[in-house]
């Protein structure tokens, strides 16, 4: 049970610091361990997340720190929240559609470690890239949508594809783009947990690791926002890059192991 304190912990703390949630950590290491099903490492992925997010977002505007665009994360939420409800409702429908739960999580792991790969791609490249600054708030809608969809379906709660897609469409630097990253994060996993509650779908799973994984999250996110103060534009982008690495490993493993 320790472990699920210590990998909740460590993951918030980068979460927090890059903007990505943790759940992009979280999920792949508790399917790579074997430690949850593949349904139950999502639920738990998710809690973990929501508790980090909703202390740092918290805290950011009680604090008056806060760089998040409410012009702009506001419909992204909106679209995020649907877009939550459609993953959620695709995961449950590729659950049903294998014989073997565990190709499933082959799915998840095989999107999560092309998705990795094309957002360490952009952000090597990223200062060679033309950037936008999309304000129509349909089209904003839209791409919070398919962030929310993304999010939900693979279990990560967001991910560095967030901080991409707030990097293109938007033109935020880096500690910009992780806070509204996390401001949309919350909501969307809000969305999925109240879906998850009304569907009843809530798979089983033991109280205590549930519990654990929130208060790392929680603990987690604390440490983060400390260190983010120490760190620059620079030093978030080389965590990131090194983080993503690290994902795509592990994403490979598992797709090799619920494959066999």
């Amino acid at each position: 049970m320790l472990f699920f304190l210590i990998i909740s912990f460590a993951a918030s703390i980068i979460g927090s610091i890059c903007g990505i949630g943790g759940g992009v950590i979280i999920k792949p290491l508790l399917d790579v361990t074997g430690m949850a099903g593949v349904a139950v490492s999502s639920f738990l992925s998710g809690c973990t997340v929501l508790s980090m997010s909703l202390y740092s977002v918290g805290k950011l505007m009680v604090s008056k720190e806060s760089k998040i665009n409410l012009r702009r994360s506001i419909p992204l939420v909106i679209g995020s929240i649907v877009g939550g409800f459609a993953g959620g409702q695709i995961f449950s429908w590729l659950q049903r559609l294998f014989e073997n739960p565990n190709m499933a999580g082959a799915v998840q792991a095989g999107c999560l470690l092309v998705v990795t790969l094309g957002t360490l791609l952009y952000t090597l490249k990223k200062d060679k890239i033309s950037t936008l600054n999309v304000t129509n708030d349909i089209l904003v809608v839209l791409i919070g949508f398919a962030l929310g969809t993304m999010s939900s379906l693979l279990g990560i709660g967001g991910g560095p594809i967030n901080l991409v897609v707030l990097f293109y469409f938007f033109s935020m630097d880096t500690k910009t783009a992780s806070q509204n990253s996390l401001f949309v994060i919350l909501f969307s996993q809000i969305s999925n947990l109240v879906t998850t509650l009304a569907t009843h779908s809530v798979p089983a799973f033991e109280p205590v690791s549930l519990i654990l994984m929130i208060i790392g999250g929680i603990g987690g996110g604390i440490v983060g926002r400390f260190l983010s103060k120490k760190m620059d534009n620079s030093h978030t982008d080389k965590l990131l890059i090194g983080l993503m690495v690290v994902i795509m490993f592990i994403c490979g493993y598992n797709v090799y192991r619920y494959c066999i």
